[in-house]
């Protein structure tokens, strides 16, 4: 499979969000001392402090907080994807995701229903990306 625009970096920290992502689940880490659910991912709670975090499955539901159409290719690699959606998303457990967003209506409206789906872009990655609900 080839793939030409930019990749995240696979590290031990976030390899159970792009895990989960391959299956089709959207993962977000988790402090079992306080609660706390956030991407992207830690090695300590930004709230409490605490080391020892999990990872839970969000519902992949949110709402649309904001968005922009590119025009310009900044990578070659987008230049095939002009004009493309770049959005804000808010889970309903809370964090905000930068994603893309693939419906290209121009009837969108901040606070807009938006549900999560998956784009396998290599063998080793698959993306989580965003549609109306």
């Amino acid at each position: 499979m080839t793939y030409d625009k930019p990749l995240p970096r696979l590290d031990a920290l976030n390899a159970p969000f792009w895990a989960a992502a391959k299956q089709g689940r959207l993962l977000l880490q988790h402090c079992p001392a306080c609660g706390d659910r956030r991407f992207p991912p830690g090695p300590v709670c930004p709230q409490c402090l605490a080391g020892d975090q999990d990872w839970v499955e969000a519902s992949g539901k949110g709402t649309l907080e904001s968005w922009i159409d590119m025009h310009r290719a900044y990578w070659d690699g987008f230049k095939a994807s002009l004009p493309y959606r770049v959005c804000l998303v808010r889970l309903e457990e809370g964090p905000v995701l930068v994603s893309n967003l693939l419906d290209k209506t121009e009837d969108l409206r901040i606070g807009a229903a938006v549900r999560v789906v998956f784009d396998a872009v290599t063998d080793a990655v698959t993306l989580p990306k965003f549609t109306l609900a």
